[in-house]
């Protein structure tokens, strides 16, 4: 049987973004549809496009909303998504020593060619993927 980090790296490589493959693999866990998963990571790749706070990252903080998030004025359910949102950020800072995407790859990928740059340095494939991986793995590690 295939874990969640296998199915997002595979999904990952299938042409969805970092975001996309991350928040879909944990979708359905929260009565989320995997078309709707998909549209909402579709902005958050590549740090919304901008080199800014990594996709992966932004899709598990995701993935913790769903989970403890509040759906109304709720100062202790506010909070406790809070502490574990940071929790899952201290984790992945601890692994990469950064949270953007530009500082992930070594440079911005949202300035002209840096896209092309980050494909002709098979960055991608390389270092998102295990990106991807981690950022799963993390949140399984954390009980999502």
């Amino acid at each position: 049987m295939r874990t969640k980090a296998e199915i997002a790296v595979e999904d990952y490589q299938g042409n969805v973004n970092c975001a996309q493959s991350v928040l879909a693999v944990f979708a359905q866990d929260y009565g989320l549809d995997q078309a709707t998963a998909l549209r909402l990571g579709a902005g958050l790749g590549g740090g919304c496009h901008s080199g800014e706070i990594c996709g992966a990252l932004s899709a598990g903080s995701a993935v913790v909303g769903l989970n403890c998030g509040n759906t109304a004025r709720d100062p202790d359910r506010y909070a406790n998504c809070q502490r574990k949102t940071r929790e899952f950020l201290t984790n992945f800072r601890e692994k990469y020593g950064a949270v953007t995407c530009r500082d992930l790859l070594g440079f911005d990928i949202s300035l002209p060619g840096g896209r092309e740059r980050a494909i002709e340095l098979n960055l991608f494939e390389t270092r998102c993927k295990d990106i991807v991986r981690s950022a799963v793995d993390i949140l399984e590690g954390l009980g999502y």
